[in-house]
């Protein structure tokens, strides 16, 4: 019988040892995606961005299930390459990828390793937000938008501005700091 994972709202992983001290083959896996990098953000593995819901065995496969960032993420089919092959060369596999959409990702499932190693990137990242709230992705920026005023990265100061509601993804919006005039973009709370 395959176990079912419970949806959860934090990403898995807390997975006890084994008896004998032996890390088990999911143990292993979840060791292994800490990894794996995002393709488009490199200083954050898929784990620690959150996508990675769930571990499980289905017969002699490993079942990873990921959560894309949104529906049409372009990195999707590369990431789910890259954690088939990280499975694969670290002895574990078979594998295969489950994509779970519902429930959505949420920037609130990025871990606090992955939020620091944001910001050490130079992308702000998102806050949490307070249990409830829907924030729709706009692809259209809203007329009048006010940006919220975000602590640069690289300086901290609050005096910065929103230069495009896109940075180099859907997902980032493009910010300059007017204190250290360095750009950054930041991870929109979703």
């Amino acid at each position: 019988m395959t176990p079912t994972p419970a949806i959860c709202d934090t990403p898995a992983g807390g997975h006890a040892p084994q008896p004998g001290g032996a890390p088990s083959r999911i143990e292993r896996a979840w060791e292994v995606l800490d990894g794996v990098l995002d393709p488009e953000v490199p200083a954050v593995s898929v784990r620690d961005l959150g996508i990675v819901r769930d571990v499980r065995l289905a017969g002699e496969s490993l079942d990873v299930v990921l959560t894309p960032t949104y529906s049409g993420c372009p990195a999707t089919e590369v990431i789910e390459h890259d954690v088939l092959a990280a499975i694969e060369a670290a002895g574990l596999g078979p594998a295969y990828v489950t994509l779970q959409r519902a429930p959505a990702w949420t920037t609130d499932w990025i871990t606090e390793q992955g939020r620091a190693r944001l910001l050490a990137y130079g992308i702000a990242p998102p806050g949490p937000l307070p249990p409830g709230t829907e924030v729709p992705l706009r692809f259209m920026p809203r007329a009048n938008a006010v940006a919220p005023a975000l602590a640069c990265p690289r300086c901290g100061s609050l005096q910065t501005e929103r230069l495009s509601a896109f940075g180099s993804t859907a997902c980032k919006a493009l910010y300059r700091c007017l204190a250290c005039r360095e750009p950054f973009e930041h991870f929109k709370p979703l």
